[in-house]
């Protein structure tokens, strides 16, 4: 193979490597869905996003490939001790150079209507749409074994050797 070629070989692959985002503000970690069972008909999904910009985004969407109807939720106190989930129709502030989780408890991508079972193991194709960054594809693994309180936002946990 000559050298253009090589080189040009070379730099397709760094191309094809790189985010489909490259330049967005916006990255997604630790995302994962869970069913409560086998037979749910709904479903969650859980992630932490990461604004790198120097301004406010809004979360304001999401759409999946499992589910006839996906929003953005949280847990809301009605005022005597019972937690509801609502829809939030106007989605979530991801601050300037801070972060936003989607946690168990709090604010989630809700799946209602799943069109197949979830199974361990099993990807979820998800889109989250920005009022900036604009559409953010993942595909977030399903975790049927993750604890309630596991997750990255718990950084000051004191690190174990294995």
């Amino acid at each position: 193979m000559s050298f253009k070629a090589l080189s040009l070989a070379a730099a397709a692959a760094v191309a094809f490597a790189l985010p489909a985002f490259a330049d967005s503000t916006i990255a997604v970690n630790d995302a994962y869905a869970r069913v409560s069972s086998k037979m749910a008909k709904a479903g969650a999904a859980f992630m932490v996003i990461t604004n790198s910009g120097a301004e406010d985004d809004q979360l304001i969407g999401v759409t999946s490939d499992v589910a006839k109807r996906t929003e953005l939720h949280t847990h809301k106190d009605d005022g005597n001790g019972n937690m509801q989930m609502i829809h939030v129709k106007e989605g979530f502030t991801v601050p300037a150079g801070g972060v936003h989780a989607l946690a168990r408890g709090g604010d989630h991508v809700m799946f209602m209507g799943l069109t197949r079972g979830l199974e361990h193991g099993d990807i979820v194709n998800v889109t989250l749409t920005f009022e900036k960054a604009g559409d953010v594809m993942l595909e977030v693994p399903v975790d049927l074994e993750r604890k309630p309180d596991h997750g990255a936002m718990k950084h000051d946990e004191k690190k174990h050797d294995h």
